[in-house]
C-alpha cells in the first residue's frame, strides 16, 4: 500500500537568475527536529549569503507545514516553496534555498518564481519516490536453487535485496503484502517445498519505479 511521496536522497541544485545565485538544498526527514538541524547546518555553511530561506512539510497527512522568508518580502519565498511541495504531494521534506544577491531586484513575482523553481530543481535532483508498505521475507534455500530464484525474481512480483552465503543461502526478499502468498508458492515450486521462512515483517520502503530520479 502506498503511504506517501517523498524524495529519495539529500541533494543540491543551483541556478542563476539576474545575477543572483539560488542554491537549493533538500533532504528527506522524519521529524521537525531533523529538519531544524538541517536548516541550521545550511545557515552556518552559507552565513555570508543574503538569505537562507527554509521550508518543510512533514507527516503523512502534511500535518507540519512551516516556512520563513528570512528577510525577503513577506510571502515571496518560503510559503510558495511549501505550496509547491504540497501541490506535488511531497512530504517529509525540508528545503533551504540560499540566495547570493546579484544586485538586481526581482520584484514580488520574480522572487516567487525564483524560489519555487529553485526548490523544484532541488527536488528533481534528489529524486521523487513513493514510500510503500512492503513485506520483507528472510528465507533459507539450498545453493542449487539460487540461480533459478534470481532469474524468476526479474519477472515475478518480488525483488532480492540481499544475499548471504552461509551453509545455505539466506535471501532477503521484498514484495507487496498482497503478493506474499504467490511468492511463497513460487519458492515452493522451485525448491520442492524445502525453503524455510526465518522472518516476515512489514516495513516502509522507498520505491523509485515510475518516478523521476537521478542515479542513486
Amino acid at each position: 500500500m502506498n503511504r506517501y511521496r517523498t524524495i529519495l536522497k539529500e541533494a543540491v541544485a543551483e541556478q542563476t537568475i539576474d545575477k543572483s545565485r539560488f542554491i537549493a538544498h533538500v533532504k528527506p526527514v522524519e521529524t521537525k527536529e531533523e529538519a531544524d538541524a538541517f536548516i541550521g547546518e545550511i545557515r552556518a555553511k552559507h552565513k555570508d549569503a543574503a538569505h537562507n530561506v527554509p521550508a518543510m512539510v512533514i507527516g503523512e497527512k502534511f500535518q507540519i507545514q512551516w516556512a520563513s522568508d528570512d528577510g525577503e518580502p513577506q510571502g515571496t519565498s518560503g510559503a510558495p516553496m511549501v505550496q509547491m511541495l504540497v501541490k506535488e504531494k511531497l512530504t517529509n521534506v525540508v528545503v533551504v534555498v540560499t540566495r547570493y544577491f546579484g544586485g538586481i531586484k526581482l520584484g514580488t513575482g520574480g522572487l516567487v518564481r525564483a524560489y519555487t523553481s529553485s526548490a523544484k530543481l532541488g527536488v528533481v535532483s534528489a529524486g521523487i519516490c513513493i514510500v510503500k508498505e512492503m513485506t520483507i521475507l528472510s528465507v533459507k534455500v539450498d545453493y542449487t536453487h539460487l540461480s533459478k530464484i534470481q532469474s524468476i525474481s526479474e519477472r515475478e512480483n518480488f525483488a532480492i535485496k540481499e544475499i548471504l552465503y552461509e551453509d545455505v543461502v539466506i535471501l532477503k526478499l521484498t514484495a507487496d503484502p498482497e503478493n506474499v502468498a504467490s511468492v511463497k508458492e513460487i519458492l515452493s515450486e522451485i525448491t520442492a517445498g524445502s525453503f524455510v521462512v526465518t522472518s516476515e515483517r512489514i516495513e516502509l520502503v522507498k520505491v523509485v519505479e515510475n518516478c523521476k530520479k537521478n542515479a542513486e
